[in-house]
């Protein structure tokens, strides 16, 4: 070992060379070694470098990193196990002399207490005499304790980057981390916790908080890893979704033998065109705020303000159907225009109440609307007892402040388009992605190069049946194919949308995807049935009108599916795909129902 290395452990070290504990007889007889993780790139599956977590003698009851962090609490040698973990590893690295980079956990505070016995420039030569890069090694940061200085961690930063090291933050999110941290020092990579990366193909919230990051990352330009990757359906979601590294056991287990490659199986999925069906949210919460309703600017009134001046308000604001009573800046009442006005303009009514308090003809119970206030609380506005809000209109307030006036119908209106644009995200019926999300997962096939079958779903004799029994019973056939087509479809693989009505799209990319569809068409004669009453049963349909308003006899209700098979890069758009399928579909109305794939012979129809 060099003078410069020397030195450096002379220093930072002296409680282990003292200590009698067992953890630090490990370190004095050199029984601790490290074991290398795989981190990889999710593009092609290259290894990008190998993280080194230690460990203990085998069979040992300090095997574990958590046995010897614990160690090292009680001993009182925290730091001085991290030192001599990042001196072992470095070691280890430099005699194996591996191409990629070494990751190397350190707190904080440790690292800065290292520098300060030697200095930056020291630290990189004890890297380079150990036969390792200072180019090729990132170090760390983890947060198991609080960062005293983070200024002073800043500067320490700035002097590592400038020999040439790299940063990094460790299991970002899971609890200790700190987005001031990631602000402050600009790491070159971020580490994201496996807590939002595992079981991601199933979890939207996780998946919308990774996009979050993703966003943040590219404010800092920061390379993320996500961590905790253990099944091939994560990997496809992670990649899909554009995290630059990944690091798990699907890619790669901690090794003595540093891996050359991933595992071949994470290689195949990395390899495969399909794309991941991403997670969507299965409930309708939160659909958006009232931030663009129309708000009337109008002036407020106090409770000591006189009729006389309000009437002289509304006179020359014939505009105003209301006006808001407020008490330091928070509304109490709300004054109706018609309602006063009325009063107002009655015999003697000025000479006997015209300076007196405006409250005597306000509505003491006004209809407050904050700004941010969601669809479901508005709802509960408009289906509540109380509708004078359609008269008396409802006064506006931000974070409790009266802000002005709106009106029933404008609350009508507004609640009405975001509950439409709601409708395109997720069908409120079924639950299943709406137009919006279908054309964008239409656009990652396309621009992904994988090849898919769209296929069209569409009832026969929907229409009679529903005008026969009531939307009731004609929402329970809906949902029923809903349920049939999420069962028949691998939640991986297919995406199955609700275009409206009894109209449905499923994008497969399973390759068994015809007998899926065959399953759906067979189960839905089979159980729509039971829709029918038994007399209809018996019959085989009922009688009812026609599109012309002539009675005829209705099959009962059965299912077309028109498939196409889109090729890699062969169509152009969104549109294009659903115009096609929309097609197949109609074909297969036409010849009867069942499956019908487009441009395949009609003996493929079921």
């Amino acid at each position: 070992m060099s003078d410069p290395i020397c030195l450096l452990m002379g220093k930072v070290l002296p409680d282990v060379i003292r200590g009698d504990g067992p953890l630090a007889q490990l370190i004095r007889n050199d029984g601790l070694h490290s074991v290398f993780q795989p981190i990889a790139d999710l593009k092609d599956g290259a290894i990008y470098g190998h993280e080194a977590l230690i460990r203990g003698p085998h069979e040992s009851t300090l095997h574990s990193a958590d046995a010897l962090l614990q160690a090292a609490q009680d001993e009182g040698l925290l730091h001085e196990l991290e030192f001599f973990c990042l001196f072992t590893a470095l070691k280890q690295w430099g005699q194996l002399k591996q191409p990629g980079r070494l990751f190397l956990n350190i707190s904080a505070n440790a690292l800065l207490s290292l520098v300060e016995q030697g200095g930056c420039t020291c630290f990189s030569k004890c890297v380079r005499d150990l036969g390792v890069s200072p180019r090729m090694v990132v170090l760390e940061i983890t947060e198991h304790e609080r960062v005293a200085d983070m200024q002073a961690l800043a500067e320490l930063v700035k002097e590592l980057h400038s020999t040439g090291l790299f940063l990094a933050l460790d299991d970002f999110g899971d609890g200790r981390s700190s987005l001031r941290l990631w602000s402050q020092i600009k790491p070159d990579i971020v580490k994201i916790d496996k807590y939002f990366s595992r079981s991601i193909s199933g979890h939207a919230d996780n998946l919308k908080t990774l996009q979050a990051l993703m966003q943040i990352a590219e404010i800092f330009g920061t390379a993320l890893v996500a961590e905790g990757i253990e099944n091939e359906d994560d990997l496809r979601v992670l990649r899909d979704l554009g995290i630059a590294y990944g690091q798990g056991y699907f890619l790669g287990r901690p090794s003595n033998v540093v891996l050359p490659s991933i595992r071949s199986d994470a290689i195949d999925v990395l390899q495969d065109s399909r794309v991941a069906v991403m997670p969507e949210q299965r409930h309708i919460s939160r659909l958006g705020h009232l931030r663009h309703l129309s708000l009337i600017h109008a002036p407020c009134v106090s409770q000591k303000t006189s009729n006389d001046e309000v009437a002289a308000i509304l006179m020359a604001r014939p505009e105003l159907h209301a006006i808001a009573v407020v008490d330091n800046n928070q509304p109490v009442a709300i004054i109706n225009r018609q309602h006063f006005m009325d009063h107002y303009a009655t015999l003697y009514f000025r000479e006997i109440f015209g300076k007196k308090s405006c409250m005597q003809y306000a509505n003491h119970s006004p209809r407050l609307i904050e700004r941010n206030h969601d669809i479901d609380e508005l709802i509960g506005i408009l289906t509540s007892q109380d509708q004078r809000y359609l008269t008396d209109g409802f006064i506006v307030t931000e974070n409790g402040r009266y802000i002005g006036l709106g009106t029933g119908d404008q609350l009508v209106r507004s609640v009405t388009e975001l509950r439409l644009e709601a409708a395109r995200h997720a069908n409120p019926l079924t639950f299943l992605p709406g137009n919006i999300p279908i054309s964008l997962h239409i656009k990652r096939l396309l621009e992904g190069g994988a090849e898919f079958v769209a296929c069209y779903l569409d009832m026969n004799n929907f229409k009679p049946f529903n005008d026969h029994y009531g939307y009731w019973r004609g929402d329970e056939m809906i949902r029923l194919l809903a349920q049939l087509a999420v069962t028949h479809c691998d939640p991986q693989r297919d995406f199955v949308g609700h275009v409206g009505g009894d109209d449905f799209l499923i994008l497969f990319q399973s390759e068994e995807w015809r007998r899926r569809c065959e399953l759906i068409v067979s189960e839905f004669a089979f159980k729509a049935r039971d829709l029918f009453d038994e007399a209809a049963r018996l019959c085989g349909g009922i009688h009812a009108e026609d599109r012309h308003g002539v009675m005829r006899f209705f099959p009962c209700t059965t299912l077309s599916i028109g498939a196409v098979r889109v090729g890699a890069h062969a169509l152009r758009d969104e549109e294009e795909v659903a115009t096609l399928a929309a097609l197949a579909k109609h074909e297969a109305k036409m010849n009867g129902g069942g499956l019908f794939v487009r441009g395949e012979p009609a003996l493929e129809r079921v």
